[in-house]
C-alpha cells in the first residue's frame, strides 16, 4: 500500500490545475554563472566569443541596411540620376570621372576595331560575320567607290552642258554597282553554307551586311579589315 509521501513525491512537477501561473513566474530558476565570470563578478573573456571582425560605424551600417534604389526605367529617369550625382561631385571630381570614362571607351574602340568580339555590336559576332567581313575585305568592290564618285557626280552636274552625260554616268554606276553587289551576295552565303552548314545566318541578312560594308571605304570599317586585297579568305 503507497504511502502519504510516496504520492506527493510523484505528484511534483505535475501541472494542477489550481496552480497559478503567478507563482509558476515568481519561482526563481536556478542559474550557474560560475563558467562564465570570475572572482570579480564580470564574465570571462572565455564566455564571450568574438565576432572575428571589427565593428562597422554606424554611418556604414545604416548605408549597407537602407534600400537599394532600383535602376533607371527610361533615358529621362537616368539623365536625372546622372544630373543629380554630378551636383554632389565637385568640379575636380567630375574631371576625373569624365576623363576615366574617355579612357574606357577609347580603350573599348580600340579593342573593337581590332577585332575583339566581346567590344563589339551584336550585328558584328560570330564566325559568320567575320567570315563575311573577311571576304568583303579580300576584294575590290564597286559600291566602295560610291562615296568618291558621288562628289565626282555632284562637280559634274554643277556644269549645265554636263548634266546629260552625268545622268548616264550615274545609271551605268548604279546599274554596275547593282551587279556586282548581287554576285558578293552570292558569293558570300555560298561561301558561307559551305563552311558553315549548320548555321541560320544567311541568304537576305547576310549579303545586306555584306553590301554595307563594302559600301564603306576601307579606312572608315569598323571593324578594321583583317586581310588585304587579294587574299585568299
Amino acid at each position: 500500500m503507497r504511502t502519504a509521501s510516496a504520492v506527493s513525491n510523484r505528484l511534483v512537477g505535475v501541472k494542477l490545475p489550481w496552480n497559478s501561473d503567478a507563482e509558476k513566474s515568481t519561482s526563481p530558476e536556478p542559474t550557474d554563472f560560475a563558467d562564465d565570470a570570475d572572482e570579480s563578478g564580470r564574465p570571462s573573456a572565455a564566455g564571450t566569443p568574438g565576432k572575428g571582425r571589427p565593428t562597422p560605424k554606424r554611418r556604414d551600417a545604416q548605408r549597407r541596411r537602407g534600400p537599394v534604389a532600383p535602376p533607371p526605367m527610361t533615358r529621362a529617369e537616368a539623365r536625372a540620376r546622372k544630373k543629380a550625382l554630378r551636383s554632389t561631385m565637385s568640379k575636380q571630381e567630375r574631371k576625373e570621372v569624365a576623363a576615366e570614362r574617355r579612357r574606357i571607351r577609347t580603350e573599348q574602340r580600340e579593342k573593337m576595331m581590332a577585332g575583339d568580339e566581346k567590344y563589339m555590336m551584336a550585328r558584328d559576332r560570330g564566325p559568320v560575320r567575320k567570315m563575311a567581313r573577311d571576304i568583303v575585305d579580300s576584294r575590290r568592290n564597286v559600291a566602295g567607290l560610291f562615296l568618291p564618285f558621288a562628289i565626282f557626280l555632284l562637280v559634274m552636274l554643277m556644269s549645265p552642258n554636263l548634266a546629260v552625260l552625268g545622268n548616264l554616268v550615274l545609271l551605268v554606276f548604279v546599274l554596275v554597282t547593282i551587279i556586282d553587289s548581287v554576285y558578293l551576295g552570292y558569293r558570300v552565303n555560298r561561301r558561307v553554307r559551305a563552311r558553315y552548314p549548320d548555321s541560320t545566318d544567311h541568304g537576305f541578312r547576310l549579303g545586306w551586311y555584306s553590301f554595307t560594308r563594302a559600301m564603306q571605304l576601307r579606312m572608315m570599317r569598323a571593324p578594321k579589315p583583317q586581310v588585304k586585297p587579294g587574299d585568299k579568305v
